[in-house]
């Protein structure tokens, strides 16, 4: 904030990263409450939203009150996390000239929407669905056809199918009815009436009597078999919730309509394939309506007038380097953000070194960075990146198959017969993973095995049927048209007026959003957040080492080391590097190096000393003094473990306007004979303390010694 707020007013960024559970979440919010608090302006902005308590809150508050609203939608409890964020986000807050906070946007990417069909044992669906199910009042289960007869004696979180398949357990740090309350206060603070809450939680309970809909099989006229409905009332239940027309949602649900030469071709649906539709429709209607909700937000916090924001400060908290035993297209746009980000971390390392080097006027020509750009054309590039190969297979429609996918991917990066590795190195797949459609990218957190028949081209379709749009186009309620105009508008290209709009894959909807965001990040100052996981059984006083080494590498921390290592890593100003080492010429005279740096020149004295240095340390190393004697100091030394020579090329060491650059290794010889210095010079002291100890308890004993002598004598002479 005060980087922001000094002469440049140039806007910042943080950028918080790190694996699930990790503290990415709390974390955002501690930034953003520190940041909304100092910008936060105590006797104004209080525009506020739509209701009587809307208008209350100041902009301070609305912006943190949108925290809770897209945590209910957006988080989910995993193995790893009990609020684990399922899509990323970045929340830019903007300021007046005076610093004081005018508002806020948020951008979102990349929702997890395949949890919704499918969550593993143990985890959770979307928190709405929990805090609606177990937070209801009586009023709303009647409202909303939650009949806790039909369960048969389960509770209603694991009797619906959408949210019951791990289990529907409970959060350890807040309960669902709390939640339910937390997120109906937001809400309201947003603004939003009570029929708009009523609609929206409408929606969610619609989404999972959805989710209840099963089939059965029938032959049709032409002895084929075609789904059937199982239970009428619970579609009626659903298309009533949902605000759409019953025979349309049924339609959606067992008949798939094709264009083919401007001709409609009705295909009944097989019951396993009308299953999947009915997935993909709750797909598309909770995604649509977590793009709404994002909207509706931005639309109560952000600014009013582009012209009053004189700098911003923006927090990504963004999904963190991903490598599983099975990984599929979220993962490889998880690890595309990250190889993305990575690259413009090193950029800003190299500009930081940079900088340093030119204003010590240090020659920095030679140095060369690490650099991705390899991997991001590996998986972006067209024609033939992996992404870009994954939208051309998408536009052959039916011919198009995840199998065929991987198979042009391996004819064009490994063209050889017995090739397993592509030119760049950064792709390859071994034939028996060929065989399988397995193929591996080799990132710089480290190579992650992607299985390509994962449903990659169905996950970048994420198409809208034809009869969703009938079904959401014509006799639905307006917010369903409103939430479906918000998905056409992420998920359309736009076009000259008079051409239909194109639909965009994910991967070109992902890639652009990427895009934006590094351009904005290389605007800002970065400033950047490493979340690490101490263990993965969630314990106090617990850590893996192997685990923090892994989400080091993954962060890209251990690359920035290496960037850094790259150039001089080890900066000291002169005269602490003057009086660091002068102890390693012990035997060099006074008037060749002197001791004190009193009416001296700090830089001359440097470089006078590292001259004598590399000269002294390519002599051969003696002991002896001229005479033919050996000191105590020189005894010592020569029973200890000799250090290498202090022997490095003279350039490995350069000296700026204020500071001494070193490399890592002739640092690590210096630093090697100075331990040896003192260790040589410790033992000097100690053997000399002890000896004096020595000598004293001797003269006493001795006297002691002779005074009983004389007692004793004198006793006898008596």
């Amino acid at each position: 904030y005060r980087q922001m707020m000094s002469e440049k007013r140039k806007s910042q960024s943080i950028l918080i990263s790190g694996e699930s559970g990790a503290g990415k979440t709390e974390t955002t919010k501690i930034v953003m409450l520190y940041l909304t608090t100092l910008g936060s302006n105590t006797s104004g902005s209080e525009e506020g939203g739509g209701s009587a308590e809307g208008e209350k809150l100041s902009i301070m508050e609305r912006v943190l009150q949108s925290n809770p609203i897209l945590e209910a939608f957006g988080n989910a409890k995993t193995l790893r996390n009990d609020n684990s964020s399922r899509f990323g986000k970045f929340i830019e807050l903007g300021f007046n000239r005076a610093g004081v906070l005018q508002g806020a946007k948020v951008q979102t990417y990349l929702l997890e929407k395949v949890r919704l069909g499918f969550h593993a044992s143990g985890e959770r669906n979307y928190h709405i669905f929990y805090q609606l199910l177990r937070g209801a009042s009586e009023e709303q289960h009647q409202k909303y056809c939650f009949h806790d007869g039909i369960t048969g004696g389960l509770e209603l979180a694991n009797f619906f199918h959408y949210t019951g398949q791990g289990g529907a357990p409970q959060l350890r740090e807040f309960t669902d009815e709390s939640g339910l309350k937390m997120t109906l206060k937001s809400m309201r603070s947003m603004g939003w009436s009570d029929d708009k809450i009523d609609q929206v939680l409408s929606i969610v309970a619609g989404i999972l009597h959805l989710g209840q809909v099963s089939f059965e099989s029938k032959m049709s006229d032409g002895g084929q078999e075609i789904a059937s409905i199982t239970d009428e009332k619970t579609v009626a239940d659903a298309a009533k919730l949902l605000g759409v027309d019953l025979q349309k949602l049924i339609t959606a649900l067992t008949v798939r309509i094709m264009i083919t030469r401007g001709d409609e071709i009705r295909i009944e649906l097989t019951p396993d394939k009308a299953q999947d539709a009915r997935d993909a429709l709750a797909k598309t209607v909770y995604g649509a309506m977590f793009l709404w909700v994002v909207q509706e937000v931005n639309n109560c916090i952000k600014w009013e007038n582009d012209s009053d924001i004189r700098s911003s400060a923006g927090v990504l908290d963004i999904f963190g380097f991903e490598s599983f035993a099975v990984n599929s297209f979220e993962q490889l746009c998880i690890n595309f953000t990250n190889e993305a980000l990575q690259q413009q971390f090193n950029k800003f390392i190299f500009k930081l070194e940079q900088e340093e080097y030119d204003r010590e006027s240090i020659d920095w020509a030679f140095i060369s960075f690490p650099d991705n750009q390899d991997c991001l054309d590996t998986i972006q590039a067209r024609p033939k990146g992996i992404l870009a190969m994954l939208d051309d297979e998408c536009k052959l429609g039916q011919r198009g198959s995840d199998k065929n996918w991987a198979k042009r991917l391996n004819e064009t990066y490994l063209p050889d017969k017995n090739q397993t590795v592509s030119a760049n190195t950064r792709y390859s797949a071994s034939k028996m993973q060929q065989a399988k459609g397995i193929f591996c990218v080799r990132h710089f957190a480290g190579q992650v095995a992607y299985t390509a028949e994962t449903g990659f081209l169905e996950k970048n379709r994420d198409e809208i049927p034809l009869t969703a749009k009938s079904l959401f186009e014509e006799d639905s309620s307006d917010l369903i048209k409103e939430i479906y105009d918000v998905q056409l508008g992420a998920s359309e290209e736009k076009t000259d007026s008079g051409k239909p709009a194109k639909a965009k894959t994910v991967s070109q909807q992902f890639k652009a959003q990427l895009s934006s965001l590094i351009e904005m990040i290389e605007t800002t100052d970065p400033h950047y957040i490493r979340c690490l996981k101490p263990n993965d059984a969630a314990k106090p006083k617990l850590m893996t080492r192997k685990r923090l080494t892994e989400q080091l590498r993954y962060g890209g921390v251990l690359e920035a080391v290496r960037v850094a290592r790259m150039g001089y890593p080890v900066r000291l100003d002169h005269a602490g590097f003057f009086k660091r080492y002068r102890m390693l010429l012990p035997s060099v005279a006074e008037d060749v190096l002197p001791w004190s740096m009193e009416d001296e020149d700090p830089q001359n004295l440097c470089v006078k000393f590292l001259d004598v240095l590399l000269e002294e340390g390519s002599k051969p190393v003696s002991y002896t003094n001229a005479d033919g004697s050996i000191s105590r100091a020189n005894q010592i030394r020569m029973t200890q473990r000799q250090p290498e020579p202090m022997v490095f090329p003279k350039a490995d060491v350069q000296l700026g306007v204020s500071k001494v650059f070193m490399r890592k290794g002739p640092h690590d010889k210096l630093e090697a004979h100075r331990v040896f210095h003192q260790n040589a010079s410790s033992t000097l002291i100690q053997s000399w303390m002890r000896g004096m100890q020595q000598r004293r308890r001797y003269l006493i004993m001795e006297d002691a010694a002779l005074t009983i002598e004389r007692w004793y004598r004198g006793c006898m002479g008596r």
